[in-house]
């Protein structure tokens, strides 16, 4: 085992899912498997489910701040401050310096750019409109750097585009970080602002992968026979990371210990997915951890809803698992739709309390299991109660050919 300088646990979860602001009114939610998905009417493009945020935008920081900034800015900042404040974490209790700043981006920029061109419209397209505010907002560092001048930190801060898969590798930086001694406090996780971009549905309805269905709070559907596509969500999720030594001799509350990760490569394809290496990466992560298939009792799928995607992953999953009876499998995106950078970190943080309350939240939407997408012990009608869960390995894939996995497991001193 790691000594405790080396082994890094999360000590506080910051949140804005499209049905909740924080992490118990979210993980109520997800075991009543509560869908807030509606329909919005995107200007060029029209009517489509999507999944929105509501947080109180002023709670750290003033309207002025939130103008001059950006969306996914003003989700990261309120995600961060919660998880500060959730890990009894208070402007002097940390060095600021000694802090960095790692945030999963699926893509940063667009909503702006698409803001900027639709408003200089108006203006018969003269660039003289166009704000000066533009380019420190479409950087890619900006999320992150907007929440290091809100917090003063002044640490490394920097934004890891790793498509879908971004969110599970910025706790990968974290955690790697902290090992190298290069921070002693990590704030890490994912934001997406992905609503605000018709291109963004465009072009998932021009590949046939966007969902639809009359209840928009069934349109995300995976693992279903009639699943048609991805529900685009905006949402963010932030955790803080520390050394189980420092979070033990602070007296911190501890969620769990990422003791496994993987990340690899399909170099096979722009956009569809590939089992043979998500498998791969699951397996890598597995002997990190030192763990056997049948010790993981979660597995948190990256299923989005698409037809092959869905099937390949189950590949995957058989792949690895055989006929594990012990491995619970469920899926986040069914109640929250696709929140891209943010996907991952957020399906973690819906099954985090599962260590605590002992029930595996369900996947929705499923009225007619594909035959490919069966897998051992799916839960999909309503939560399950165990006798115990330890351990929770989570995926999350994504274009280009981007696979990252994640294991967590309860803390065992």
């Amino acid at each position: 085992m790691l000594p405790d300088t080396q082994r890094v646990v999360i000590t506080g979860v910051g949140l804005a899912a499209p049905n909740a602001v924080n992490l118990p009114e979210f993980r109520q939610k997800v075991l009543n498997g509560e869908s807030n998905t509606q329909e919005i009417d995107l200007r060029y493009f029209g009517k489509a489910p999507a999944g929105l945020c509501s947080i109180p935008e002023t709670k750290y920081r003033k309207k002025k701040e939130n103008k001059r900034g950006t969306r996914a800015g003003c989700l990261g900042v309120y995600c961060a401050h919660e998880a500060l404040a959730d890990a009894e974490l208070a402007p002097n209790d940390y060095d600021k310096a000694k802090t960095g700043v790692y945030i999963g981006l699926t893509e940063h920029g667009t909503v702006e750019t698409e803001n900027e061109i639709y408003n200089i419209k108006g203006y018969d397209y003269d660039v003289a409109f166009w704000t000066h505010h533009h380019n420190p907002r479409t950087v890619l560092n900006n999320p992150a750097g907007e929440i290091t001048m809100s917090l003063g930190i002044t640490g490394p801060h920097y934004s890891i585009g790793a498509a879908c898969a971004a969110g599970n590798a910025s706790l990968i930086q974290g955690v790697q970080m902290l090992r190298l001694g290069e921070v002693d406090l990590a704030i890490a996780g994912g934001i997406s602002e992905s609503t605000g971009s018709f291109g963004i549905f465009a072009s998932f309805k021009a590949q046939g992968a966007l969902g639809y269905a009359e209840d928009p709070r069934q349109a995300c559907r995976p693992f279903d026979r009639d699943r048609n596509g991805i529900v685009i969500s905006e949402g963010a999720c932030i955790y803080t990371l520390e050394t189980l030594e420092k979070a033990k001799s602070r007296g911190a509350k501890i969620y769990g210990e990422i003791v496994g990760y993987a990340m690899n490569s399909d170099a096979k394809d722009f956009v569809l997915p590939f089992g043979e290496r998500q498998a791969e990466c699951m397996a890598l992560a597995l002997e990190r951890a030192e763990l056997q298939p049948e010790e993981i009792d979660i597995i948190s799928t990256h299923a989005t809803g698409t037809k092959q995607g869905d099937i390949e992953e189950c590949k995957a999953i058989r792949a690895v698992f055989g006929t594990s009876g012990t491995s619970h499998i469920n899926n986040t995106k069914s109640i929250i739709g696709h929140a891209m950078g943010a996907a991952g970190v957020l399906e973690l943080a819906a099954n985090l309390p599962s260590f605590e309350d002992n029930l595996v939240h369900p996947t929705i939407n499923i009225t007619n299991l594909d035959p490919e997408c069966e897998l051992n012990n799916l839960v999909h009608y309503g939560p399950k109660a165990c006798d115990s869960i330890s351990s929770i390995l989570n995926n999350s894939f994504g274009m280009v050919g981007i696979n990252s996995c994640l294991i967590v497991k309860k803390l065992d001193f």
